[in-house]
């Protein structure tokens, strides 16, 4: 004798109406039948079939299962974090991210029963997910309009009127008329001038574009993070590649390596935003990196850097010399380049002549002579600080020194009255100086010509929205706090999350400092062949923070979080 199958338990809301007594059993059965075979849900079935009203069922959740019911139409749209859930998602299991607070994201939904939707939720954002009950009638437009596809987005945007204009667009077009043919799609390029605009609003320093074999993506570091804001169609990878590079005067025909490139978005009359262009082959296409150069960072001032008063004065002091070297040094995306042109932009004078030596310029600067090096076409950093020395410069800014010739030729600069400002690729202030004797400068040269070396990193600053937290004192010692610094006389704040930083609890970033002055005894120590560890030893001595001191200073202040300092400084 053969055994009937039989149907499966019910579960989650369908047990729990039948339970209550709002439904039979069998009739459960049949509406879950007919869901499946509908590709709709539960609910909507009850209610296509007049068993309850949307606002019956939504309260009937709410009450058993103990969420929060929310009314969809008192809700402000404007504050949906549309880009913390997968677009696919939405669409799949009709869910509204509705706010993300901290490692917390609560989402709209009208059966919170459904695991799976929670758990996928879970897993795509990597952050707890609290359910909010909401009838369906009134979630379904919002999962209509925020679930559109990348290619009705694509489609809307050929008929918005968006008022960019890149520069030289026009003749960059016309020296590749017949390729350019081809790609002048006008919704990629409306698209891709959206999210040049939206990442210059978001405070973006950099744009990916990113193929992948199944799908394509756009991300924009945004505070030193980088975050997914797009995935439009895969087949359009080629386009947005080739709008670009033609935009950027690149070889269109060329695929096969990299290529660097400019370009300039102009917004007004009175901005324009440059755009530094990288290109990469890679196994599913080419990946496009812009890096934003908004030339207004280096017009903020010295006081918006986040310098403690005496570190800016030490810095003032050496930039106004006749004479001598500057050194900036730190990790590549730490701010060095600011740091120098907010320094040259103090010294922009009528009657003074600068001439800096970049790979490339990233910010232009009026009044001051920028030359981009070519290795390829022989002018290196070297041969252009040969050619200013020629040009009667007062002073000059060298992007990076990369080897002993550079080096020796700006030491000598900074010897015969010139100010020669110019980074290095140290950890911190003290191994600079070990790192130039390292290259073969010699000891009397460097002791004579470096005035002051400043190590800097840059960490989120916490958003209005911070909250005090509580650390044990034990972890406060080991990360560097003394005994004396524990007085009850500050508070420790830690990212809250709110609209303004879309949930992060951080907004901007401030920059964490290490300024030492070469004084007559870190002289003497780099005349006797000393260590960075000597030369560190004698800066405490006279008083120079260090970069964890320094970040733990801005911890004290509120400024920023202690996760952020101990990420990004060394003990």
């Amino acid at each position: 004798m053969v055994a009937t199958p039989q149907a499966a338990p019910l579960s989650g809301l369908a047990r729990a109406l039948v339970q209550a007594g709002r439904l039979k059993e069998a009739e459960a059965e049949q509406f879950l039948a007919q869901a499946t075979a509908n590709k709709s849900s539960l609910i909507d079935e009850i209610i296509k079939d007049n068993k309850a009203t949307a606002l019956d069922i939504a309260r009937f959740i709410a009450e058993t299962f103990g969420y929060p019911l929310l009314d969809l139409e008192a809700f402000d749209e404007s504050h949906v974090p549309s880009n913390a859930v997968d677009r696919k998602l939405i669409a799949t299991h009709r869910v509204i991210p509705l706010n993300k607070r901290g490692n917390r994201l609560s989402v709209a939904i009208a059966d919170p029963t459904n695991l799976r939707a929670l758990d996928e939720i879970r897993f795509q954002t990597g952050m707890a997910v609290d359910p909010i009950v909401v009838e369906v009638p009134k979630l379904a437009p919002l999962v209509a309009k925020y679930s559109e596809s990348a290619e009705d987005t694509l489609k809307n945007l050929a008929n918005e009127d968006i008022n960019l204009d890149f520069l030289d667009e026009d003749s960059a077009a016309k020296s590749e008329e017949a390729a350019a043919a081809d790609i002048d799609d006008a919704p990629v390029v409306k698209f891709i001038q959206k999210m040049l605009l939206d990442a210059i609003n978001d405070g973006a320093s950099d744009i990916h574009f990113e193929p992948y074999e199944k799908f394509y993506r756009i991300r924009f570091r945004v505070d030193g993070i980088l975050r997914e804001v797009a995935t439009p169609p895969l087949a359009i990878k080629d386009k947005i590649a080739s709008r670009i590079k033609v935009i950027s005067r690149l070889n269109i025909a060329e695929k096969r390596v990299p290529q660097d490139g400019r370009m300039r978005l102009v917004l007004s009359k009175n901005r324009a935003i440059d755009f530094r262009v990288s290109t990469l082959p890679t196994l599913q296409g080419e990946k496009i990196v812009l890096r934003i150069l908004d030339p207004t960072s280096a017009t903020l001032g010295i006081e918006a850097l986040g310098y403690e008063p005496e570190q800016k004065a030490a810095l003032l002091d050496a930039v106004n010399r006749p004479y001598g070297m500057v050194l900036v040094t730190g990790p590549t995306g730490s701010g060095k380049t600011v740091s120098l042109y907010t320094c040259l932009n103090m010294l922009n004078k009528p009657g003074v002549n600068i001439s800096t030596a970049e790979d490339p310029a990233e910010i232009n600067l009026p009044g001051i002579n920028q030359v981009n090096v070519d290795d390829r076409a022989g002018l290196t950093f070297a041969a252009a600080l040969k050619s200013f020395l020629r040009q009667d410069p007062d002073i000059i800014m060298v992007g990076e020194i990369r080897d002993l010739e550079t080096a020796e030729i700006s030491v000598k600069a900074a010897q015969t009255g010139h100010m020669v400002l110019s980074t290095l690729h140290t950890n911190d202030a003290p191994q600079t100086l070990t790192r130039l004797m390292n290259m073969g400068v010699p000891t009397f040269n460097i002791a004579s010509s470096v005035l002051i070396i400043t190590a800097q990193r840059l960490a989120r600053r916490l958003c209005n929205c911070k909250q005090p937290i509580d650390v044990p004192t034990a972890a406060l010692l080991n990360a560097g706090f003394k005994e004396a610094d524990l007085d009850g006389s500050w508070t420790l704040y830690g990212p809250g999350g709110c609209d303004r930083c879309k949930g992060s609890g951080y907004k901007g970033r401030v920059g964490i400092y290490q300024v030492m002055p070469v004084t007559e005894a870190i002289q003497r120590i780099i005349l006797a062949g000393g260590n960075s560890l000597d030369i560190a030893a004698q800066a405490a001595r006279e008083g120079v923070k260090d970069l964890r001191q320094s970040g733990l200073l801005k911890v004290r202040q509120g400024v920023t979080s202690l996760d952020e300092v101990l990420s990004t400084t060394n003990a």
